[in-house]
């Protein structure tokens, strides 16, 4: 459900094993809303100026108004069969466009709790509403699932991305974990290079572990069969979650990637092969 620290589910070979086990209609429908989020994801990151990126995000969005009035523009037309047969919300749509917006601003530095909990809803959680609808969740389970997993895994990219957005003159990390590490100042890089800055990451690490905990719990709930893929990106995230934390977050940071070992593990465990 969550890329970089843009929007969409995992890139790379997390969200195509995690989607591979999806029978053909949810696994094309997911391929179409995926392919929307990292195509305004781009927008969001490209070195186009500030103007040229938020009139291309409104496009978009006179896109997404167009698709749901039955008039979708071909960029768009993959999304009308998912969006008619799985009943997909014009307001989740609305919701990761508003979100590349909040990046292509470039003032995403150092949010307080409130304003990072509104940018993971969007670029991650709405993602995740899209996607349980996909997958057959009832919208009571889907939406809770998408909250809890979508914010965890969001939560998990800013810190595996923290060198990558640095070089953007990004800074995800909330401003009140900061101050707490001792940390006072919000210059990316140079936050970066502080000796507090663990601190700060594992105030971040617990808030998405305790999502991870409740996406676990909601999950446990629903028929095994409808939960697979997240459980898959759970699995990933999870994975990547307890590198990050081994590693620690002293210079220089080596990538961190998902363990190949956990995701065979996971569909081994949840009778996925």
């Amino acid at each position: 459900m969550a890329n970089g620290n843009g929007t969409g589910p995992a890139a790379g070979s997390s969200f195509c094993t995690a989607m591979r086990i999806l029978p053909r209609i949810r696994r094309e429908a997911m391929y179409a809303v995926y392919a929307f989020c990292r195509a305004v994801d781009d927008v969001a990151d490209s070195d186009e100026p500030f103007v040229d990126r938020i009139r291309e995000l409104e496009s978009w969005q006179a896109g997404v108004d167009a698709l749901f009035n039955g008039n979708a523009p071909e960029r768009l037309s993959a999304l009308v069969a998912p969006v008619r047969t799985f009943e997909l919300q014009r307001r989740d749509f609305d919701a990761i466009i508003d979100g590349m917006m909040m990046d292509a601003s470039g003032n995403l530095r150092a949010p307080d709790w409130a304003l990072l909990d509104l940018y993971c809803d969007r670029v991650a959680s709405a993602v995740g509403r899209l996607s349980v609808r996909i997958f057959g969740l009832d919208n009571t389970h889907g939406d809770a699932l998408a909250h809890h997993l979508g914010r965890a895994l969001q939560l998990t990219n800013i810190l595996r991305d923290l060198d990558e957005d640095a070089a953007l003159s990004r800074l995800y990390l909330p401003k009140e974990a900061l101050v707490e590490a001792g940390i006072g100042h919000f210059e990316p890089k140079s936050v970066l290079s502080n000796p507090k800055l663990g601190e700060a990451c594992a105030r971040v690490a617990e808030r998405a572990t305790i999502y991870f905990s409740e996406a676990d719990r909601i999950m446990a709930d629903c028929p095994r069969a409808l939960v697979r893929a997240p459980r898959m990106m759970a699995a990933a995230y999870l994975s990547i979650l307890d590198k990050l934390l081994a590693r620690g977050w002293s210079p220089p940071r080596e990538p961190v990637h998902a363990d190949r070992v956990r995701l065979v593990g996971a569909l081994l465990r949840y009778g996925l092969i």
